[in-house]
Parts: C-alpha cells; sequence; structure tokens
C-alpha cells in the first residue's frame, strides 16, 4: 500500500507545483511563462524522484507505468493501482490549486488543464510524439542494467523540462494522462472535450516507446 501512497502524493505534487506555475506565471503570454512552466514541472519530478523513488519507482504517471508494464518491470495488479492512485493523487493536487486561485480572487476556473487551439486531432498526434520520447527517455535511464542509476531521476527531469519548451505552445503539454484528467475537470470547456486526445495520446506513445525499448534495450 506504501506504494501506491507514494504515488498518489507524487502526482499530487506534480500536478499542484507544475500546473500550479502555469496558472501563477500566466504560462502561454510571455517566453520567460513558458520556461518557467516547463521548469516547475521538470523540477517536481526530479524532486519526487529522489523522495518517492525508493519506494514507487516515482512513475507519477500512468503513461510511465504503461511503458514499464509493457517491458515486464511491474505487475498488471500494481499497474492498475498505479493508474488509480496517480489519478486520485492529480484531484488533490488540482483540487489544491483550485482552492487556491479562488481565495486570491483570481479566475477559480484556471487550474493549467490542456487544450489546443488546432484541435483534439492534432493534440494527440502532438502527445504520441512527446511522450514517446519522454517514456523512451524514462525506460532507458531507469533500466537495471543499461540506466543511468542514481541520476535517473536528474535525466528524466531535464527531458521533462525540454519537452514542455517544445510542447506548450501546442498543447499546453500532458505526456501524462493524470495531470490531464483532473485539471481538465475542474476547468471544463475546450479541455474536457479534449480530455481524450490527452489520454490516448500518451498512452500510445508510450506503447511505441517500449516497443522501441525492446527493440533497442535487449539482451544481444
Amino acid at each position: 500500500m506504501k506504494k501506491y501512497l507514494a504515488e498518489m502524493f507524487g502526482t499530487m505534487v506534480l500536478v499542484l507545483m507544475g500546473c500550479g506555475t502555469a496558472v501563477s506565471l500566466n504560462c502561454g503570454v510571455d517566453p520567460a511563462s513558458v520556461i518557467g512552466t516547463a521548469a516547475a514541472f521538470g523540477l517536481a519530478v526530479v524532486a519526487m524522484a529522489y523522495t518517492i523513488g525508493g519506494i514507487s519507482g516515482c512513475h507519477i504517471n500512468p503513461a510511465i507505468t504503461l511503458g514499464c508494464l509493457l517491458t515486464g518491470r511491474i505487475t498488471g495488479k500494481d499497474a492498475a493501482m498505479y493508474m488509480i492512485f496517480q489519478v486520485i493523487g492529480a484531484f488533490l493536487g488540482s483540487a489544491v490549486l483550485y482552492g487556491m486561485v479562488q481565495m486570491l480572487g483570481a479566475d477559480g476556473t484556471t487550474t493549467g488543464a490542456n487544450a489546443c487551439a488546432e484541435g483534439a486531432g492534432v493534440a494527440c498526434v502532438i502527445e504520441i510524439i512527446l511522450t514517446f520520447v519522454f517514456v523512451l527517455v524514462v525506460l532507458g535511464t531507469t533500466d537495471s542494467k543499461k540506466g543511468a542509476g542514481n541520476f535517473a531521476g536528474l535525466a528524466i527531469g531535464l527531458s521533462l523540462i525540454l519537452i514542455h519548451l517544445v510542447g506548450i505552445h501546442y498543447t499546453g503539454t500532458s505526456v501524462n494522462p493524470a495531470r490531464s484528467i483532473a485539471p481538465a475537470v475542474f476547468q471544463g470547456g475546450d479541455a474536457l472535450s479534449q480530455l481524450w486526445a490527452f489520454i490516448v495520446g500518451p498512452f500510445v506513445g508510450a506503447i511505441l516507446a517500449a516497443g522501441v525499448w525492446k527493440v533497442i534495450g535487449a539482451e544481444k
């Protein structure tokens, strides 16, 4: 149970700090806000990797959990429980952020949710590409024989910063279904109507990454 709770709290921190920064900086208005938001998501992952990594592996992302399941690093039962607790954690983080925004008298519907001006179809394709890269980095750096060891958390966090710098302009960058589900429920509108793209896209990207890693990371 401890590892499930670790995933819940880790995802809560990711959503609260990442989406909270996006809201605080009014992300997308200027380059500084994009850089700040990207850094917040990456740093949140680094912090949690070294906080709960030894307990649960610090997936805090259903797409990563799916990638680990497909590469045989986690059981089906644990994968399902991880995803459930990740979503619960995302709702906790979004609820705290929603309350903070309302207390400050700002727009209470702003929760850092994802949406794409060009439509859900475009968003889905972009999320597939970005998640593929992200999950591939995760699978490679955390491999027990070929990975980066204690530096894996740093490498993963830095890659997430890079991915956000690329994707924020187009989709707000998700690469994480849990991170998208909870904010979309609180925000509604386009974020909720396009939510399927931010679930399907990351999962497809994770499947592709798992397939590629099985080929390039296989023992000879």
